[in-house]
């Protein structure tokens, strides 16, 4: 049965009137979002100090400095890449692990998951804070407390030292990021049917099991929301970079968004700033675009 020219244009006429409703919020998008990546685009085929009239179009020169003249954008590159793979397994894991532990019927849950979720709330730059303290050498919560378990070989500089600096303001962002992922995990837990669970215990299956081939397939939608929410976050890391190394030592914690900020307003040099932040832009869409294509084709099949 062919379907009416009224049924057809039923979507259209619902289209126009939700029109509308999403004006406001399409036009505060294109303003706040939208109109600032142009920009930037723009700004990356110039040469300008962000203060002077004149701006000198370069066309691709600026790509072409990064690219070829510039280590500190390659430490930075690598150091972003590091962090979104360590972000997928470390925070992912204990998150989710987090979320299976609160969503069992024990002592005080509630005050466990807000516990949990505590550090989440809590603003970069004073997570940076505690931490920095924590990471004092002479002074700081982990070189005393090797020192005082006999551990003293251990001691160093957490966050002077290039080949460990990266890690251990990452530590850092676990503590603050596996909050949330926590609350993503409990929200799907939560809508896992206890039918399902409760038929492959009949069948013999152990906590495991029941874990394995019920619980986590059908989190399959909250693990796609998880991931591409973390590959963004990851991406864009700075102010906690900021607060406990600024990039430092040796630039050796450099990431692409601080590396765009340190071009445009510490440099002053708005081109290779705006260059940089386009890479940015065209690194996660990479990532991000292919993975959302896998998934919706994965969900059609």
């Amino acid at each position: 049965m062919k379907p009416s020219s009224k049924d057809s244009s039923q979507p259209t006429a619902q289209a126009f009137t939700a029109l509308p409703f999403l004006l406001p919020a399409l036009i505060i998008y294109a303003v706040f979002a939208i109109y600032p990546i142009i920009n930037a685009l723009i700004l990356s085929f110039y040469d300008w100090d962000g203060v002077s009239e004149n701006r000198n179009f370069v066309g691709f020169n600026n790509y072409l400095q990064i690219f070829t003249q510039d280590p500190v954008f390659w430490t930075a590159v690598k150091n972003s890449l590091i962090w979104v793979v360590l972000s997928l397994i470390v925070p992912t894991i204990v998150g989710l692990a987090l979320a299976v532990a609160v969503n069992q019927k024990i002592f005080a849950r509630n005050s466990f998951r807000a516990i949990f979720y505590l550090p989440s709330i809590i603003a970069s730059i004073a997570v940076a804070t505690i931490w920095s303290w924590m990471y004092n050498p002479l002074l700081g919560l982990f070189n005393t407390l090797l020192k005082s378990l006999g551990l003293g070989f251990l001691i160093q500089d957490w966050l002077g030292d290039p080949n460990v600096a990266l890690y251990s303001i990452f530590i850092a962002y676990i503590w603050q990021s596996a909050g949330a992922t926590m609350v993503l995990f409990l929200a799907g837990l939560q809508g896992v049917p206890e039918e399902l669970k409760e038929a492959a215990r009949v069948d013999g299956a152990n906590p495991w099991r029941v874990f394995w081939n019920v619980v986590l397939p059908s989190l399959r939608q909250t693990t796609i929301v998880v991931t591409v929410l973390t590959i963004i976050n990851s991406l864009k890391v700075f102010d906690l970079i900021v607060g406990m190394t600024s990039g430092g030592p040796g630039q050796s914690t450099q990431v692409l968004a601080l590396w765009s900020y340190t071009q445009s307003f510490g440099l002053r040099d708005f081109g290779n700033g705006m260059a940089v932040a386009m890479v940015l832009l065209a690194l996660t869409l990479l990532i991000v675009i292919p993975y959302m294509m896998w998934v919706s084709r994965g969900s059609e099949e």
